[in-house]
C-alpha cells in the first residue's frame, strides 16, 4: 500500500468501481485509503471496495491535479516517434496491478500510419489480464488519450483483442521481478 492512513475527501468526486468499471460519485467527507498512484490516476479503497480516481480529480484526495492536455495543444504535424508512443503507453496502468500495461505484456501491436490529409493514425491492439475485466474500457480510453498527446498523432484507435489470451509468460522480466514472480 502506498499510504496506510485514511484521507477524507474534500469534495464530491467522480470515480470508477474496480473491477466492474461502473462510474460512481464519491461524496465529500467519505474516507479513502490510497493503494496505488501510478500513471496519473489513483486506486483507493473506500468501505472495503476499490475505486479509481482520475488525476483530474486528485485534489479531492489532497494530491496535485494531473494536467490534462487541451485539444490542439499537441503538434499534430510531422512524423511520430514510435518510442514516444511506447513511452506514453508505459504510463498506463491496470488499477489493480502496479506494473504498466507494456511490461505486463498487454500491448500486442502498435502501428503508425500516415494519413493522406496529413498527420498520423496510431492503431493499437491490446488485451487485458482477464477477458471479463470491467476496467477494459477505462484502460483503453487512458491509452487513447495519452497517445493523442504525442506530437504528430492525429488519430488513435485502440482495440481490445482476446487472441492470444494473456498469460504471465507475456510479462517482461522486470514486471515479474516487481510482482515477486521470479
Amino acid at each position: 500500500m502506498e499510504d496506510d492512513k485514511l484521507i477524507e475527501l474534500t469534495r464530491d468526486c467522480e470515480a470508477t468501481w474496480i473491477p466492474s468499471g461502473t462510474p460512481v460519485t464519491l461524496k465529500k467527507g467519505e474516507k479513502v485509503m490510497i493503494t496505488q498512484s501510478l500513471g496519473g490516476s489513483y486506486t483507493v479503497v473506500i468501505n472495503g471496495n476499490m475505486v479509481r480516481i482520475d488525476g483530474k480529480n486528485a485534489d479531492a484526495i489532497g494530491r496535485p491535479v494531473v494536467a490534462v492536455p487541451k485539444a490542439g495543444e499537441a503538434d499534430h504535424k510531422g512524423p511520430v516517434e514510435r518510442e514516444k508512443v511506447w513511452e506514453r503507453m508505459k504510463s498506463c496502468y491496470d488499477p489493480e496491478i502496479p506494473v504498466n500495461i507494456v511490461d505486463l505484456g498487454l500491448v500486442y501491436d502498435c502501428d503508425i500510419k500516415p494519413i493522406e490529409s496529413g498527420g498520423n493514425r496510431v492503431e493499437v491492439k491490446m488485451t487485458l489480464t482477464a477477458p471479463g475485466c470491467g476496467m477494459g474500457d477505462t484502460i483503453r480510453r487512458d491509452v487513447e488519450s495519452k497517445i493523442k498527446d504525442v506530437p504528430g498523432v492525429t488519430e488513435v484507435d485502440v482495440q481490445l483483442v482476446w487472441e492470444p489470451q494473456w498469460n504471465q509468460s507475456m510479462m517482461s522480466e522486470a514486471a515479474k521481478l516487481q510482482l515477486g514472480l521470479l
